[in-house]
């Protein structure tokens, strides 16, 4: 094996590829033109002396030796990001770019105005939202800051807890006058529900809090959370929603506000090596006293 270490941009397109499962898809989230994917891969391939993808119906399948090395480019890939964030601006300066993770619902829903207002007064902050359910990791710069729906774990790390976001469950108004409303929790297997497709965690969650509903019982299943907002918001039955969220649409209604509610705690956390970078220190500021406001409502 003779690796260049320096050979990046080889490891970026394995690592595109990786991700989108085709050269061709790889070549438009790079920006560059599909051969120069296709050349890089095969050089990459040709310096560790082992095959990275073999081709399938779907598109290009990783082999054993892919996956294990992916989970390295995703450490690379993370670091470069992060390299890149902090050559933004000065470490002092008010401006550059900052990384923020958070789930579907609050990063689409939620941080959007919370983050207009900030860039009011700090017009030289750019912002990443990666909005994943999964909780990316700070130690490794994945992000600079994180809004996550349960406690940190995680040593070197500042948190501030912001309150508990309140969930209920909710309905279009139009969809309860079509069908009428559940007298109670054991009634719900009348009506139209939304929920998880895939996702065994939220269905045992649902189960903890009371609802004990297998996934056929779904009329509209899935694992997104911004879609089962979407269905929500179309009628198409009844599903749970943050009641912050929920109280901006006239249209939508509390269903069996007295049967069922629940909190989740958020908190907003950063690397603790962050605090002296200005740009992070006042993002995170931010962040604290606007999704305190959102949890207090």
């Amino acid at each position: 094996m003779s690796l260049n270490p320096l050979d990046w941009e080889s490891q970026r397109a394995f690592l595109a590829v990786l991700r989108e499962g085709s050269l061709s898809a790889a070549a438009r989230a790079l920006g560059v033109a599909q051969p120069t994917v296709r050349r890089r891969l095969e050089a990459l391939e040709r310096s560790i002396g082992v095959a990275l993808f073999t081709r399938s119906p779907s598109g290009l399948s990783p082999t054993d030796a892919a996956r294990e090395l992916g989970g390295h480019a995703e450490v690379m890939a993370a670091a470069a990001d992060a390299f890149a964030r902090a050559a933004s601006a000065d470490t002092d300066a008010a401006n550059g770019t900052v990384r923020i993770t958070a789930s579907d619902v609050v990063g689409a829903e939620v941080l959007p105005s919370i983050l207009a207002g900030l860039r009011e007064t700090q017009p030289g902050l750019v912002f990443e939202l990666s909005l994943t359910n999964r909780n990316e990791d700070l130690l490794r710069h994945e992000a600079d800051i994180a809004v996550r729906m349960v406690r940190p774990t995680q040593a070197a790390m500042v948190a501030t807890r912001v309150g508990v976001v309140e969930l209920g469950l909710f309905a279009k108004a139009g969809y309860l006058e079509r069908h009428g409303t559940p007298a109670g929790l054991d009634d719900l297997d009348r009506f139209a529900l939304i929920g998880p497709d895939r996702e065994t965690a939220d269905l045992r969650a649902l189960s903890a809090l009371g609802l004990r509903l297998a996934r056929s019982k779904f009329s509209c299943r899935t694992d997104n959370q911004l879609a089962q907002l979407g269905a929500i918001r179309a009628g198409l039955g009844i599903g749970i929603c943050q009641k912050a969220i929920a109280r901006r649409d006239p249209t939508l209604v509390a269903v069996l506000p007295e049967a069922f509610s629940y909190g989740l705690e958020t908190w907003v956390t950063m690397h603790e090596d962050l605090r002296r970078v200005r740009r992070v220190r006042a993002t995170f500021g931010h962040l604290v006293d606007a999704l305190s406001a959102h949890c207090a409502t």
